[in-house]
Order: structure tokens, then C-alpha cells, then sequence
């Protein structure tokens, strides 16, 4: 019991001591970047400005969309979770959640960087927020998704830019059993 007594009295301590070292940081440590090689803010932020340019010129009707899904070695990227792919996606995408695309699971997708890739995302669809709930406009996913491809390297990338019905459009749909 007095050992029990003892780990409920100490977390609260440990508790209060975390949030006092941490509030005792001073600005000027606070001000230092903790450096990481692996994560480029700068860069980043440069090829996405570079990607929103592009992408501009690259985000399609949907008649656009379905012709450009007829020809050779287009890949339709469906970058959802694969529960909500799963529930309902465009007939023949792909399922690459996007927290797996890397250089390796790109490569294993879309090994031909000059393909065409279709790109779409939950914004694009309306009255069915099962399979597509909305993300708030900045959010969307066809911005993280786009900016990404661009980033590894793909620059045959077509955004479908319309707000359709799935009931109602052209695009045809399918779930996964």
C-alpha cells in the first residue's frame, strides 16, 4: 500500500517539475533550431511554392480526367486511408496512403516517373462524407498529395479539380470487398 501511496504522490511531482524545467527554457535557447538532417523546412517550403505553380496548370476537369485515365501507363493515386479507399475510390486507382508515400513505396507504385498520375481526394466529392469526408480547404488532400509527388520527383501529375457527386458524376466507382 505505502509503495502504491508512494508512485500516486510522485507522478503529480514528476508531473510539476517537467512543466517547470520546460517553462524555465529561456527565449534565447528556445530561439536555436534543434537541427535534424532528416526533416528541411527551407526546402520544403521552395518546392512547394514551385509544385503551387504547376499545379495550377494541372488541375483538370473531369472529362479531362477521364481522358487522361484512357491513356497508356496512367496511374490513377488514390492517397486516402486504405479503410476509406477500401469504402469507395475512383474504378482502377490505387491505394498509397499518404503517411506511406516514400522513395520506395513510390517506386513500387509508379516505378515510371514520367507516367501520368491522377490525383483526387475527399474535397473532390459531395454527398457521401462515409467514403469522403471533407478536410478544411487548406487541408485538403490533393495539396499535401501533389506537393509530395512533385517533391520525389513526379511532374506528370493531373489534379482533378472539380466538386462532384459520386451519384451523379461520370467517374465511375468501385469499393474494395
Amino acid at each position: 500500500m505505502r509503495s502504491s501511496m508512494r508512485r500516486t504522490l510522485a507522478t503529480p511531482l514528476v508531473a510539476a517539475a517537467f512543466v517547470f524545467s520546460a517553462a524555465s527554457i529561456s527565449a534565447d535557447d528556445r530561439s536555436k533550431p534543434i537541427p535534424n538532417p532528416a526533416i528541411d523546412m527551407d526546402a520544403h517550403l521552395r518546392l512547394s511554392a514551385e509544385a503551387a505553380r504547376v499545379r495550377e496548370t494541372r488541375r483538370v476537369s473531369e472529362d479531362e480526367f477521364l481522358a487522361l485515365a484512357r491513356l497508356p501507363r496512367t496511374v490513377i493515386l488514390d492517397a486516402r486511408s486504405r479503410l476509406k479507399y477500401d469504402e469507395l475510390h475512383v474504378k482502377g486507382a490505387i491505394n498509397l496512403s499518404f503517411p506511406d508515400i516514400t522513395a520506395a513505396s513510390l517506386a513500387a507504385a509508379i516505378p515510371d516517373k514520367s507516367s501520368p498520375v491522377l490525383i483526387y481526394c475527399n474535397n473532390n466529392f459531395r454527398n457521401a462524407e462515409g467514403p469522403f469526408p471533407t478536410k478544411a480547404p487548406p487541408a485538403s488532400l490533393n495539396l499535401s498529395t501533389y506537393v509530395t509527388l512533385y517533391i520525389y520527383g513526379y511532374r506528370n501529375v493531373y489534379e482533378l479539380a472539380p466538386l462532384l457527386d459520386p451519384k451523379t458524376c461520370a467517374l465511375a466507382f468501385e469499393s474494395t470487398p
